[in-house]
């Protein structure tokens, strides 16, 4: 069965990260893990980058965690793979399928209502998901679902409550929605309580694991190590 880490934020990129690439790697590596999205928080969330900056140089700043972990993968013999997470007052979505470049040619997604910029995704072939939909927080003013704006929902996200990953669940069910889980990992090898997404053959890419999410190809999995 091949594992693989799908909601991970790395230091300095996501400001709330304790954590950078090479002891994330080297981690996951250790637990057996086959390979890791790096999801960091986009220009629309908890991002260390000085927001005045041309959009360019920002998007520049945003893939710099991923492009070095890409970099060091084979040195650290797990696979690294590209995806995002967007924010909306309190709410996360993960974004997987679309790389550095749709991101440099898609300037006007800062300047979407969030409906519109993930239906613009999704129609550019990206996989949507609504990370820890019943998520409570001091951040959050109240619960918001997307069901109509995603393919699927992390029904378990390893930070979360177990009520929280519950009523995902049976709000994924509900609405015939797809089933993923994360850990939302920000401490690296501080966290042993991990979630993500397993299979019987390896992802070769992002868009390969699109294809394998969408076609019920990968199954969910939270263990404590």
């Amino acid at each position: 069965m091949y594992k693989y880490e799908t909601h991970l934020h790395t230091s300095p990129v996501s400001a709330c990260a304790g954590a950078d690439v090479c002891e994330c790697m080297e981690y996951y590596k250790s637990l057996g893990y086959d390979g890791i999205f790096i999801t960091n928080h986009f220009l629309d969330g908890n991002i260390r980058v000085d927001h005045s900056l041309p959009y360019e140089e920002k998007i520049n700043f945003y893939f710099s965690d991923y492009e070095r972990a890409l970099s060091l993968s084979d040195e650290y013999g797990i696979k690294v793979f590209c995806g995002v997470e967007l924010s909306y007052k309190g709410i996360d979505f993960l974004i997987y399928g679309l790389d550095k470049q749709w991101y440099l040619d898609n300037p006007q997604i800062m300047n979407m209502c969030k409906k519109e910029e993930l239906a613009y995704m999704m129609a550019s072939g990206a996989l949507v998901i609504q990370a820890h939909p019943y998520r409570e927080a001091g951040y959050i003013e109240y619960i918001r679902l997307f069901p109509r704006s995603v393919h699927g929902i992390e029904v378990i996200n390893s930070s979360c409550s177990e009520l929280q990953n519950k009523m995902a669940k049976i709000y994924a069910e509900n609405y015939n929605l797809l089933e993923f889980a994360g850990s939302d990992n920000h401490h690296g090898k501080k966290r042993n309580n991990l979630a993500g997404m397993c299979s019987d053959e390896p992802i070769l890419n992002e868009t390969d694991f699109v294809e394998k999410v969408k076609n019920g190809k990968m199954q969910t999995f939270f263990h404590i190590y």
